[in-house]
C-alpha cells in the first residue's frame, strides 16, 4: 500500500490555465431544523478543500438561513417534511441535479425523520456518482444494513464508534476494542471504503488495504468536526481522487488542520470552525 507521501505526490496539480470546471462539483445533501451548522460546515469545507463548485441541497424552511450564511456555496431549496428536513418528494430533483456533479456528500444534520431516512436509502441506491455518507446518512441504514449492499456507486462511509455500533449491531465498547478488524471486515463485506473515526482513525478498503492515521488530537472531540471531514473527502473525490486515496488524504489533512489549530487554541477551546480556519495551511502540504 502507498504511503501518505506517495499519495500526496499523486494529488492533482493545477495548471496556470485551469478553471473551476476542472476541479469538480460537490453536491452536499445536508441539514434540517436545528442542524443548519452541519450543512454549513460540510459545504464550506468542500469549498476550502478545492472543489471547483459546491451546491448545498436543503429543505425550503432552512434555505434562508444557509443562503444568508454561505457566500461561495450555491444553496438550493427542495421539498421538505414538517421537520424542515428533506422530503422523499425531493428525490427526483436531487437525482437529476446530481447528474451534473462529481461527488455527493449526504447525511450531516439531515435528521432521523423517517421520511428523510427513506430518502437517503432510496437516493443512494439510485445515484451513480461517488458518495460520502455520514452522520444521519449512516443512521438511515441502521437496522437495515443489507440495503447498503444495493448502493452501486463507489462510496465512503465515515462513522464514529457510536454510528459504527448501530450499523453492526454491536456496542461502542466492542467496536473500540477491535477497531482494525471490524473496519476491514465491514469494508470487505459491504464493498465500501470505511473511515472509522476516533483516536488513530482507520481507513479500510474493500480490497484489504488499511491505513491508520497519525494526525489529530483530543481537541477535535467536538461537535461538527466530522462534518468538516465529510466535506474534505467529497472535495478530494470531486477533484479526481479514488475513494480510498481521498479518504486517507482527507483524514490526514483534517487531523493536520486540527493539530495546527491546537497550537493556537489548546484542546479545550478547539471547535469545528477552527478546522475550517486552518484548512488552508494544512492543504499547503498537498501543493
Amino acid at each position: 500500500m502507498e504511503t501518505i507521501q506517495q499519495m500526496i505526490a499523486r494529488f492533482p496539480k493545477r495548471s496556470p490555465d485551469a478553471h473551476k470546471g476542472d476541479f469538480g462539483h460537490v453536491l452536499a445533501i445536508a441539514g434540517s431544523a436545528g442542524y443548519t451548522g452541519a450543512a454549513y460546515l460540510t459545504s464550506q469545507a468542500a469549498v476550502l478543500s478545492g472543489a471547483g463548485l459546491v451546491t448545498l441541497a436543503v429543505g425550503k424552511g432552512i434555505y434562508p438561513i444557509l443562503a444568508a450564511k454561505l457566500t461561495e456555496v450555491m444553496v438550493k431549496p427542495f421539498f421538505e417534511t414538517k421537520d424542515s428536513s428533506l422530503s422523499l418528494l425531493a428525490e427526483k430533483a436531487l437525482l437529476n441535479f446530481s447528474e451534473r456533479c462529481n461527488c455527493i456528500a449526504i447525511g450531516p444534520g439531515i435528521s432521523q425523520n423517517k421520511e428523510t431516512q427513506n430518502l437517503v436509502r432510496s437516493f443512494t441506491k439510485k445515484c451513480d456518482k461517488p458518495l460520502v455518507i455520514d452522520a444521519d446518512g449512516l443512521n438511515a441504514f441502521a437496522g437495515q444494513i443489507e440495503e447498503l449492499k444495493q448502493v452501486q456507486a463507489p462510496h465512503v462511509l465515515t462513522p464514529h464508534p457510536g454510528e459504527m455500533a448501530r450499523l453492526t449491531g454491536k456496542d461502542s465498547a466492542d467496536v473500540q476494542t477491535d477497531r482494525k478488524d471490524i473496519a476491514l471486515n465491514f469494508a470487505r463485506e459491504y464493498n465500501t471504503v470505511l473511515v472509522l473515526k476516533g483516536y488513530r482513525t482507520i481507513v479500510a478498503s474493500p480490497t484489504g488495504d488499511c491505513h491508520v492515521n497519525e494526525t489529530g488530537n483530543a481537541g477535535m472531540a467536538s461537535g461538527g468536526t466530522g462534518d468538516v471531514l465529510t466535506g474534505i473527502i467529497a472535495a478530494f473525490i470531486a477533484q479526481g481522487l479514488d475513494t480510498f486515496t481521498a479518504a486517507v488524504l482527507g483524514v490526514y489533512i483534517h487531523g493536520l488542520a486540527g493539530d495546527i489549530a491546537m497550537k493556537d487554541k489548546g484542546v479545550l477551546a478547539l471547535i469545528a470552525t477552527d478546522l475550517l480556519d486552518k484548512l488552508p495551511e494544512a492543504l499547503k502540504t498537498l501543493a
